[in-house]
């Protein structure tokens, strides 16, 4: 994809649920941190996502406060809305009420200037289907290393 440069990744959604859709929001920041996002101070490791009056708002992302804002930094934890069209959030909104389903953000990325996040309909993932994720994921590692030992005899 052309200009896209990603900022802050969260694995643990994909271990931890099944994501359904995928959905592109920008975020609403104030100019500090966007500079902050651009040199890679962001983590969405421990955020959420909330729908509150057709408005989307992400929980728990912390950006690291910029080191020359001075009294310009905002708290790095704020909550920060995420902008869409309403039409779309009644659309996710009525999905997460009526199936049980949760929002979770899973990319923090550049489009050109602008500061976009990922956020994936998901359905939680039972112990059980985490523990068939990590035997396939040890499974797939074991033969790519049985593959790569077999070139390496020839």
């Amino acid at each position: 994809m052309e200009g896209i440069k990603l900022i802050a990744n969260n694995k643990k959604a994909y271990f931890d649920y099944f994501i359904l859709e995928n959905y592109e929001a920008g975020i609403e920041l104030f100019g500090t941190e966007v500079k902050s996002i651009r040199i890679g101070h962001c983590s969405i490791k421990e955020s959420w996502i909330r729908i509150e009056k057709n408005e989307i708002y992400i929980m728990g992302m912390h950006v690291n406060p910029y080191e020359k804002g001075n009294i310009f930094n905002k708290d790095p934890l704020r909550v920060k809305k995420l902008l869409m069209h309403k039409n779309e959030v009644i659309k996710i909104g009525s999905k997460v009420q009526e199936k049980g389903l949760t929002l979770v953000p899973l990319k923090v990325y550049l489009k050109g200037s602008l500061v976009k996040v990922e956020i994936g309909l998901a359905r939680g993932k039972k112990n059980y289907d985490k523990r068939e994720s990590l035997a396939k994921k040890d499974h797939k590692r074991e033969v790519d290393r049985a593959l790569k030992h077999g070139l390496r005899k020839e």
